[in-house]
């Protein structure tokens, strides 16, 4: 069976168990009634009915990407499987939205040490993601590509990206320089159709395009070509993956909160941070969803954190995101979750059946500390650590919740994601703030635009120049 089969696709629902958000497990002070619930019945309905009427409209374009795009699909699949045969390395040249999301997917779905394993086992090529500046990052790259066998993908909607496009510069140098006419033929951009920078080099030079949606954000991004292609490229059934998504959209259609597990989510969030719980908390129970925190932390900031309402009133919304990894940061976050402030909503992801299992051996039988291991797996190891995690967390009467994935493939993975962007849009519904616009990354963009001599901010540039200097005193 497989994902065209409905008793499939039901089997591979997420699960999500919020009972350790409510005052029946974690007392009065802290937990949620239903009564709260009722109390919200607006709230909640307003934020549905506001998320419902948008799909596929304005900057909610992103809702229509599981339905709408078939002969792009076909066109990746087809340019996936021409690169397999001639590369032997993927690098996505992009920032945000634009690297997150692909490496959130790639961890997920392909084996932990890809870029590691031989090429007959890999049958893909080995891909990196590139979403920094720093030079000795740079560097470190071109140390362990070949030219000649490496495909670019240059990833930036407006083509203004002043990391992406300072990447794109160096690289695509590089490649006239060793290959002449044929740097094209090593390049792709994904972009902007109809306006933008990029778009016009990308005519310019040649170079085969993939468009994102003009109703597409960065951070909602990894399910039109952005995520898509690097998907494909490493061999990830990218059908499967909207196909996931598609059918979480089916289940957000539900106006029942408790049908809802978005609306649910949003609203257990909204609540929270009416009560002063600013930071909320992604903690994956596997290696493979680790960066899948990495992706929340800007969908989750970057959507919420606002100044502003939508009447223009300042509220200062948003909730702090914060990455963790089961069990790794059992040893280095619990503490503070546990014992620190009444400030946090922590999320648990968890896994039902591993992809693999690993049988612990025997030995030290005269050690009863280490010898209890023996005869289980890894597999309950791990699960037994993040039920006593939740266990400790609710005793101590801290406020978190499981989504629970029944295995790690394609399909959960668009489930989950699409989840995550539903639940962003009620929760900026309810908040009544523009969930997808990011004014206040805007601030360092022009500061740095400045910094370069680009043209049309020396007012900017000005402003800064006389900004008070700092005072030698104050540096020790």
């Amino acid at each position: 069976m497989g994902y065209k089969d409905a008793q499939w696709r039901k089997s591979m629902e997420l699960k999500l168990d919020y009972n350790n958000m409510m005052v029946d497990y974690i007392g009065e002070e802290q937990g949620f009634t239903a009564k709260d619930f009722a109390d919200n019945k607006k709230v909640i309905a307003s934020a549905f009915n506001t998320v419902s009427e948008n799909k596929g409209k304005g900057m909610m374009g992103w809702t229509e990407l599981p339905f709408n795009q078939k002969d792009i699909v076909a066109d990746i699949l087809a340019t996936a499987k021409d690169i397999k045969k001639k590369f032997d390395n993927f690098v996505v040249l992009g920032i945000g939205g634009s690297a997150l999301g692909p490496i959130a997917v790639f961890q997920a779905l392909c084996h932990l040490r890809h870029n590691e394993l031989p090429k007959s086992k890999r049958k893909a090529p080995k891909l990196y993601v590139e979403d920094n500046v720093d030079p000795e990052r740079m560097t470190a790259l071109l140390d362990v590509i070949d030219i000649n066998k490496t495909m670019f993908n240059v990833v930036t909607k407006s083509g203004a990206t002043s990391e992406t496009m300072s990447q794109y510069l160096i690289i695509m140098d590089i490649l006239k320089k060793k290959l002449g006419d044929k740097a094209k033929d090593h390049m792709i951009a994904t972009t902007s159709e109809s306006k933008g920078n990029l778009i016009k080099i990308a005519k310019e030079e040649g170079l085969k395009t993939f468009y994102i949606p003009d109703g597409v954000g960065g951070r909602f991004s990894e399910l039109c070509p952005v995520g898509l292609l690097p998907a494909a490229v490493v061999g990830i059934d990218i059908k499967q993956l909207l196909a996931g998504a598609a059918h979480m959209d089916k289940i957000c259609r539900s106006k029942d909160i408790k049908k809802n597990p978005a609306l649910i989510s949003a609203f257990l969030e909204y609540l929270a941070m009416q009560r002063g719980k600013n930071i909320s908390v992604m903690m994956p129970y596997a290696d493979s969803l680790k960066y899948i925190a990495d992706w929340y932390c800007q969908l989750w900031g970057e959507s919420l954190g606002k100044a502003v309402d939508n009447e223009g009133n300042y509220v200062y919304v948003g909730q702090t995101p914060v990455k963790a990894l089961g069990v790794t940061d059992q040893h280095s976050q619990v503490q503070l979750y546990r014992e620190g402030p009444f400030d946090k909503v922590i999320t648990i992801i968890a896994v039902e059946n591993f992809r693999s299992t690993v049988n612990i051996s025997k030995g030290c039988e005269n050690i009863p500390d280490v010898s209890f291991l023996c005869d289980h797996t890894m597999n309950e190891l791990i699960n037994a650590e993040r039920e006593a995690t939740e266990y400790a967390l609710t005793t101590a009467k801290r406020l978190n919740y499981t989504i629970t994935l029944p295995e790690v493939n394609a399909f959960t993975i668009g489930e989950l994601l699409y989840m995550f962007e539903m639940e962003t849009a009620y929760a900026g519904a309810m908040l009544n703030i523009n969930t997808f616009n990011q004014p206040g990354v805007e601030g360092g963009k022009n500061a740095t635009y400045a910094l370069l001599g680009r043209r049309g901010y020396e007012e900017t540039k000005k402003e800064m120049d006389n900004a008070p200097k700092k005072n030698p005193d104050y540096i020790c």
